[in-house]
């Protein structure tokens, strides 16, 4: 099957295989002149005319055309001749159906019309009673050329099934590469988020903790001191608890992907829904926190020694939108505590639905970051190096249709703004 579907003026070996082909049909042609009594008995002009007419389909698919005419050139004679009439219809018959097979349908009909009219009127002069075999021969030659015809069509059949076949299958590897693309980018926004509030947490209630201890060794306020270490005890168990709820979605997904194969893949049931909408409290249990934890962040940052002002007017707001909010708080009031630069920092939180939409709106009055063009837009670590925090606030904010910008406050500071579509109620209920 693989030898008929292929195409064959592209087959590999097309001149070799052709060759033997051709000796094939001049044993089968020597054996009809020996075995088959059908007109005169071959005489040395009829060896040359057979002989003449079987070597050119050794290239019937490299030149068709010219091949039929050669074998057309040498029969013609042969059966003028009155030479057994047999014995060239096999090589005649395969340069027919060559041609019909590798042409187009009005050169197949242009070639029927070309030998038809010479065969019959051969025919007619050396058979001039028989209309019987004018039709026989006919009927023959149309066959072929239809069956060549019919060859064709179906070669082209199957190769638009096999290239269809083929561009799905790179269609599903392309969505396969984007899901897993899609995905990278989801853990590691997710990661970012669940992580460096945490970390920056740490980092300023230890440099609040060496402070007590380096200020006056005389006086060491152990009072404060516990309290700091006992700030970063819990901020770590808060880092813990969500990094293990991390790993737990993980490996969750990766169980479901094993067990459900492309159900896992679909959009919106895999991981990305999960992350995207929020899958874990901070101690590991329940859902995570919407707008009702943005007391617990706003309190986190206070601890850290900032100031923080926070209002909240939203009611029943989705949870994938309440989400999105709750983590681009969270980054912004953690770039305001690593990049404020102050110690009486105040920032200011602001969430209110109208409209609509949900407005988030972050604050502060220290000194700012630069928002260059890059990897993280300049949001980064304190060492200068560019970071993923304004990155993720904007996926954030996409994820849900949103927007979000990001820059220099009014006056002085940096500030945040997002707006957050909220799902219109379904007026037939």
């Amino acid at each position: 099957m693989a030898a008929v579907n292929r195409d064959p003026m592209t087959a590999p070996h097309r001149t070799r295989n052709d060759a033997f082909i051709a000796v094939g049909v001049t044993v089968l042609a020597v054996a009809l002149a020996l075995f088959v009594d059908d007109g005169r008995a071959l005489g040395p002009p009829g060896w040359a005319l057979l002989a003449g007419a079987h070597v050119p389909l050794a290239w019937r698919r490299s030149r068709p055309l010219l091949v039929l005419l050669a074998v057309a050139v040498c029969a013609t004679p042969y059966h003028a001749l009155d030479y057994n009439h047999a014995v060239p219809i096999p090589a005649t018959l395969l340069a027919l159906y060559t041609v019909a097979a590798t042409g187009t349908v009005r050169r197949t009909l242009l070639t029927a019309v070309a030998v038809l009219g010479p065969t019959l009127i051969v025919n007619s002069f050396t058979n001039p009673d028989g209309a019987l075999e004018l039709l026989r021969i006919s009927g023959w030659i149309i066959a072929v050329l239809f069956f060549g015809v019919d060859a064709r069509f179906y070669r082209q059949y199957v190769a638009s099934i096999v290239e269809r076949a083929e561009r799905a299958e790179r269609t599903r590897e392309e969505e396969a590469r984007r899901r897993v693309a899609e995905e990278r980018l989801r853990i590691a926004r997710d990661l970012h988020d669940l992580l460096a509030h945490s970390i920056t947490l740490i980092g300023v209630q230890a440099s609040v903790a060496a402070h007590v201890l380096t200020a006056d060794p005389q006086r060491l306020d152990r009072k404060a001191v516990a309290q700091a270490l006992d700030d970063i005890a819990g901020t770590c168990r808060t880092a813990r608890g969500e990094l293990r709820t991390t790993l737990e979605v993980l490996r969750a997904n990766e169980a479901s992907l094993s067990v459900g194969g492309e159900q896992a893949a679909e959009p919106g049931s895999g991981l990305g829904s999960e992350l995207g909408s929020g899958f874990g409290s901070v101690d590991g249990r329940g859902p995570l926190p919407g707008l009702d934890g943005l007391g617990s962040l706003a309190e986190a940052a206070r601890v850290a020694g900032a100031k923080v002002e926070l209002s909240v007017h939203a009611d029943g707001v989705p949870p994938s939108v309440g989400a999105a909010a709750y983590r681009i708080v969270q980054e912004a009031l953690t770039n305001a505590v690593r990049h404020g630069g102050r110690d009486d920092l105040t920032i200011t939180v602001g969430v209110r639905a109208a409209e609509g939409v949900l407005r988030v709106s972050v604050t502060d009055d220290g000194e700012g970051m630069e928002v260059g063009v890059g990897a993280g837009d300049g949001a980064g670590a304190s060492d200068g190096t560019p970071g993923f925090g304004l990155v993720g606030m904007r996926e954030r904010a996409r994820s849900v249709g949103g927007t979000l910008d990001a820059g220099p406050g009014p006056a002085v500071g940096f500030e945040v703004t997002a707006t957050l579509p909220l799902p219109r109620e379904d007026k037939a209920r």
